[in-house]
């Protein structure tokens, strides 16, 4: 009889747990092979990086590109926005197509990213690169620099007007030096303000110099116009060794020093050219990813730490991210193909 009693007990308590189970089913599956994913809540846990992240400067040391990425590391870190270690490496060469390439070879990596500015655009626009802007996953876009056209301090120039006047009678009498291959930015910059100058552009005398000497060239009197970032001026316009006839933005920059470098707007040519920079991932770069690493952007870009940065390089916030993000590289594309175009310079010319 106790053996009875005993079974039957047994036999109650499997069914009472069968039931439970039942119960609970509809909730259950709900959390099912999702379980490592949710949290105390059920809701599930956003995507976060699992190991140190990698930011390429496509260039040297000390160009806006390994500036920008070890600031945005540097603030990164130190305000505690992302946890994780942020390495910042430079891989150079190709006007930015070597590190470009790298980044491609990274194909669905959550980890990887690099600087991208108009070179991004410009490059394979003249068929230099076997990348485009296309093949990577735009991010967020967080600052505009700007270009800065200088002259040695006892140049006969004081305005871009006075500098225009002689070369509309001959463009070819006055030579312009950048660190950038013919079509990418720092001759692109200088052409596009001089179009809008009504200069023949096709006869501009353009020196590249890639080996860092375009100041000293600048300065020995082998060249007249350096084509260069507002950053790049600064030190040397203190020291009295050059002028700034005129910057790219649209309104006067902020700061010592910037605050007295004349926009070409106030000087009568309404063109202006903005040297955006913003990070760009690998191709197919999880969806979860990116949207972690746009809040984190959207947060650095609003951070008082940041701010300061900006300041202190003359930089203007420029945050865009998503459809935005996009538009504005589709509608930059355009328009630098047509002026490479113009100079024949595009990759089909």
């Amino acid at each position: 009889m106790k053996k009875f009693l005993l079974l039957l007990s047994f036999s109650f308590v499997l069914i009472l747990a069968a039931c439970g189970g039942d119960n609970g089913g509809d909730g259950g599956d709900e959390g099912g092979d999702d379980g490592e994913a949710a949290g105390e809540d059920g809701e599930e846990t956003a995507w976060e990086p699992e190991q140190s992240i990698e930011f390429v400067a496509p260039a040297g040391a000390g160009g806006g590109w390994d500036t920008t990425a070890r600031m945005t590391a540097q603030v990164f870190n130190e305000e505690g926005i992302i946890e994780e270690d942020i390495g910042v490496i430079n891989r150079e060469g190709g006007g930015g197509a070597v590190g470009w390439s790298y980044i491609a070879g990274q194909d669905g990596s959550n980890h990887h990213m690099f600087v991208g500015s108009p070179p991004l655009l410009l490059v394979p626009l003249n068929g230099q690169a076997e990348q485009t802007y296309e093949d990577f996953t735009p991010i967020a876009n967080l600052i505009a620099d700007y270009a800065a056209f200088a002259v040695r301090a006892d140049a006969e120039w004081d305005t871009m007007d006075e500098l225009f006047e002689d070369m509309r009678e001959d463009p070819s009498s006055v030579t312009v030096v950048g660190t950038s291959s013919p079509g990418s930015m720092d001759h692109i910059q200088f052409v596009q303000i001089a179009d809008a100058a009504d200069v023949d552009i096709t006869e501009i005398r353009y020196v590249s110099d890639q080996e860092g000497g375009a100041l000293t060239q600048l300065l020995n009197g082998s060249v007249d116009v350096f084509s260069t970032g507002v950053a790049e001026t600064i030190e040397q316009v203190r020291a009295g060794e050059i002028k700034v006839l005129g910057v790219t933005s649209e309104e006067r920059l902020e700061g010592e020093v910037l605050e007295d470098f004349p926009t070409m707007i106030e000087q009568g040519i309404d063109s202006t050219f903005i040297n955006w920079r913003g990070f760009f991932g690998p191709p197919n770069m999880d969806e979860e990813a990116v949207t972690y690493y746009q809040e984190k952007f959207r947060e650095l870009s609003d951070s008082e730490a940041f701010g300061e940065i900006r300041d202190q390089y003359g930089w203007n916030e420029m945050y865009m991210e998503g459809e935005e993000y996009q538009n504005f590289l589709e509608e930059q594309n355009s328009e630098m193909e047509a002026l490479l175009n113009e100079l024949g310079l595009g990759e089909g010319e």
